[in-house]
């Protein structure tokens, strides 16, 4: 189990927050299947948070179901961010993280994210200010998200992550890459288990290039780290969570879903997204994420074409029920064939 402050999680998987993706149903979905044991927000902008922006609301809106919550505050020294953590606290969150390592021009080289990597001593301050407006009074744990450093020649994270302890945070997440590299080459775990190896008694997470739940049982053997946090592995399998809590909590290797329960959980968030947004959200969710997804359901080219070009939620609910209806006739879909014999093989299956 891994405990966070005063916040202990049934599961040392964590969602990771992710802009675009991380709204409200994708939450829930992910902690309907199941081994979810902390979900993060999309980044918040402080000042769109404490203005009332529907938009930042919107993102930061929860439900019954969604919880232990986190929610994760970008900007800098500047910024409100400790009025912004009591606004979050009052208005559901369990856990407040303050984003250190977001690479995106918009947010590292205006706002805060990775460039808070780039002056330590005023991150700590500002980690300080932050921690001492909400955990004395609220008990609620604060963490903090940070990358390497900005470039191989500044790799700050061990001493940052040090110095954070020292001031209060409970709990850091290391994302395996420097804010130089965004998203290329491979996560270094040895980088990570340099920021394990340097704080005293606070958890430490690791982040980067989780997939599988082998790729999160491989990092917290090599570095040693207490939890994991999956981010863009979480589009395309949401059930990793579920695999991972069984591999680390259980020793139980859960299988992959089948088909079919793929499909259920494509019209389950489809279903989550109708009663949480609205139509506009539902195709853009749907038609944006279906790629990411059915890389991991076989050669299903016409569901994916049916998703796409779908002018409405009801049309995406008729493609999805009759893949299902497909799927519980027996049917699976053919991993191997590719290219035109593939499209031969799947002609006669449309939703004409």
């Amino acid at each position: 189990m891994l405990t966070i402050g005063s916040i202990q999680l049934d599961s040392p998987a964590l969602l990771a927050p992710m802009a675009g993706h991380t709204d409200l149903p994708f939450r829930l979905l992910c902690r309907s299947i199941g081994g979810v044991g902390l979900a993060s927000t999309d980044l918040l902008n402080v000042h769109s948070l404490l203005r009332g922006s529907p938009k930042a609301l919107a993102l930061a809106a929860t439900a019954p179901g969604d919880e232990p919550l986190c929610m994760q505050l970008y900007g800098n020294e500047h910024d409100p961010l400790p009025d912004a953590a009591r606004w979050a606290v009052n208005n559901g969150a369990d856990v407040i993280d303050i984003n250190m390592g977001c690479p995106v021009d918009k947010v590292a080289k205006k706002h805060g994210g990775s460039l808070l990597l780039c002056d330590v001593d005023s991150t700590v301050r500002l980690a300080e200010r932050i921690v001492e407006a909400i955990t004395p009074s609220t008990g609620k744990p604060v963490t903090a998200k940070i990358r390497l450093g900005w470039d191989d020649d500044r790799i700050v994270g061990p001493p940052l992550a040090r110095a954070l302890e020292q001031v209060g945070i409970a709990a850091v997440t290391v994302h395996g890459r420097t804010t130089e590299q965004f998203f290329k080459g491979r996560a270094c775990l040895q980088g990570i288990k340099a920021v394990v190896d340097a704080v005293d008694a606070i958890p430490v997470i690791g982040n980067g290039d989780i997939e599988v739940a082998a790729d999160a049982q491989h990092m917290m053997d090599v570095t040693g780290c207490d939890g994991v946090m999956i981010a863009r592995g979480a589009l395309r399998r949401p059930w990793v969570f579920h695999q991972i809590h069984g591999v680390l909590t259980e020793g139980v290797a859960v299988p992959e879903p089948t088909f079919k329960t793929k499909v259920e959980y494509l019209l389950r968030h489809l279903e989550l997204i109708m009663e949480h947004l609205d139509e506009r959200n539902a195709l853009h969710r749907m038609r944006s994420g279906i790629a990411k997804f059915a890389r991991t359901m076989g050669h299903v080219k016409p569901l994916k074409e049916g998703i796409r070009t779908a002018n409405s939620s009801a049309e995406i609910e008729r493609v999805l029920r009759f893949w299902h209806a497909k799927a519980c006739d027996g049917w699976t879909p053919n991993p191997i064939l590719e290219g035109k014999a593939a499209d031969a093989r799947t002609r006669d299956l449309t939703t004409a």
